[in-house]
């Protein structure tokens, strides 16, 4: 590993360990975001470009270093900047912090895994390069694996950044504007379970799946011709 290399991992090592450390994470609850609001909306009505601004930068290195929070920084975007916009600035701080997590991911391993790799990934990087955006569209509505786990495992891949931005930002403007709308009304939230309903849960399965149909079809397709060759 070159030291650029180094130096970047170094550097995520070292804000994890010092989010914790010094136990940041004690801040990012239902309790200190309903202590704080009325604060919190003061200082935006004050401040608002400043408050924007602080919010999105905390959001995009919560994101980018896959730390915990995100649940409660929607929330807290609803509860001080409402629904629209709170969703607006949750879904861009998001994107960004998974893009960075995605390309620094990129940077230090894909090499790595390719080379030790490589043969065994090429059918998915080929599937990948093609319908990309469904399975990642899927991936994003649908909760089945975490937020970071999703950005670190498209990173390794050969799956455009552009495709990986697009699908982000479209995918979880659904979930974002939930949880957001959520924070709007925080006095009826009394634990994190109470921001999405099942209902809500479902909703983005069904929306999922209907992300990955064009490229289950084409699979169906390309195995039937296939088949039909021999």
């Amino acid at each position: 590993m070159n030291k650029d290399k180094l130096m970047i991992l170094m550097v995520v090592l070292l804000t994890i360990g010092l989010f914790f450390y010094l136990d940041l994470g004690r801040y990012l609850t239902i309790e200190q975001l309903t202590a704080n609001r009325h604060q919190l909306q003061q200082y935006y009505a004050g401040h608002a470009v400043l408050m924007v601004a602080v919010f999105m930068a905390i959001y995009i290195i919560q994101t980018a270093f896959s730390l915990p929070g995100a649940t409660i920084l929607s929330l807290a975007a609803g509860a001080v900047f409402g629904p629209w916009l709170g969703t607006l600035y949750a879904v861009t701080a998001a994107s960004i912090g998974a893009a960075l997590a995605f390309l620094v991911t990129r940077y230090l391993l894909r090499d790595l895994v390719l080379k030790r790799f490589g043969s065994s990934l090429e059918g998915i990087n080929e599937e990948l390069a093609i319908r990309g955006i469904n399975y990642l569209l899927f991936l994003r509505l649908v909760p089945i694996f975490p937020f970071f786990l999703i950005n670190l495992a498209a990173g390794l891949t050969r799956l455009r950044l552009s495709t990986f931005v697009l699908g982000t930002f479209f995918g979880i403007i659904p979930g974002g504007f939930v949880y957001v709308n959520a924070g709007a009304s925080l006095a009826a939230i009394s634990s994190l379970s109470d921001s999405a309903s099942p209902r809500a849960l479902g909703a983005f399965a069904l929306l999922g799946l209907f992300a990955l149909i064009p490229a289950l079809y084409a699979h169906v397709t390309t195995r039937k011709t296939a088949a039909h060759d021999l």
